[in-house]
C-alpha cells in the first residue's frame, strides 16, 4: 500500500514539474501555434507568480522614488466608520533591507512590482479592463493587506486604501539656479473590499 502511495506522488510530482517547464517554454518562446492557441492558459499559470522577462540581465533602474502608503477603514458596532491614519509600506520594506545582510529579492521587490505591473495594466483611471488588470489589482490589494495586518496586531478592518507618491530622481551634482525639487506626484486609489483572511 505504501509503495502503491509513494509511486502515484512521485509520478503527480513528475507531472507537475513537466507541465511546469512545458508552460514556461511556451511562454518565452517565440509565438508560435500552440502558444497562441493556449495563450489564456498559459498566462494563468505564468502570471504573477512565474513571470519571466529580461530586467535580471539588463535592468532598468527606477529613475523615480516611490512611497506606498495604505490606510484601513472598519464599520464600528454603531455603524461609524473608522479610518486608520496613512501607513508606510514602503518604509517597512526599506527598513527590512537596510538591516538586513543578505536583504531577500522579495522584499525588495514585491510590492514595488506590483504596483509596476498595476500601473501598466490600469494606466491612470484605476479601470480594469482586462482579467489581468483584475488579478494584477487583486495582487496588489493582497499585498498590502498583508502588510497591514502584519503591523496592526490582528486588528480588523473591511477596506483598503492606497496613496502613492512619485517624486523624480534629480540629476546628479548641483541644479542650475536654485529651482525647487520637482513636486511629488500623488495618486489615490479607490476603495478596496478586504476579504476575510
Amino acid at each position: 500500500m505504501l509503495t502503491v502511495t509513494l509511486r502515484t506522488a512521485v509520478a503527480l510530482c513528475l507531472l507537475t514539474t513537466l507541465t511546469h517547464v512545458a508552460l514556461l517554454f511556451l511562454h518565452v518562446a517565440p509565438p508560435n501555434f500552440v502558444s497562441n492557441r493556449f495563450s489564456p492558459q498559459i498566462n494563468a499559470w505564468v502570471f504573477p507568480l512565474f513571470e519571466q522577462n529580461w530586467r535580471l540581465f539588463a535592468p532598468e533602474p527606477d529613475s523615480v522614488n516611490r512611497t506606498i502608503l495604505a490606510r484601513t477603514a472598519h464599520t464600528a458596532p454603531n455603524g461609524s466608520a473608522q479610518v486608520s491614519a496613512w501607513f508606510d509600506l514602503s518604509a517597512v520594506d526599506n527598513s527590512a533591507v537596510e538591516h538586513n545582510v543578505f536583504p531577500s529579492h522579495t522584499t525588495q521587490n514585491l510590492l514595488r512590482r506590483a504596483w509596476t505591473s498595476y500601473g501598466e495594466t490600469h494606466g491612470g483611471d484605476d479601470t480594469a479592463d482586462s482579467d489581468r488588470a483584475v488579478m494584477m489589482q487583486k495582487y496588489l490589494r493582497n499585498i498590502a493587506v498583508a502588510r497591514v495586518r502584519a503591523h496592526r496586531d490582528g486588528a480588523a478592518f473591511e477596506f483598503i486604501q492606497l496613496r502613492v507618491l512619485t517624486q523624480p530622481i534629480a540629476a546628479p551634482g548641483k541644479a542650475p539656479g536654485n529651482r525647487p525639487p520637482a513636486p511629488a506626484d500623488e495618486r489615490l486609489l479607490p476603495w478596496w473590499k478586504v476579504t476575510s483572511p
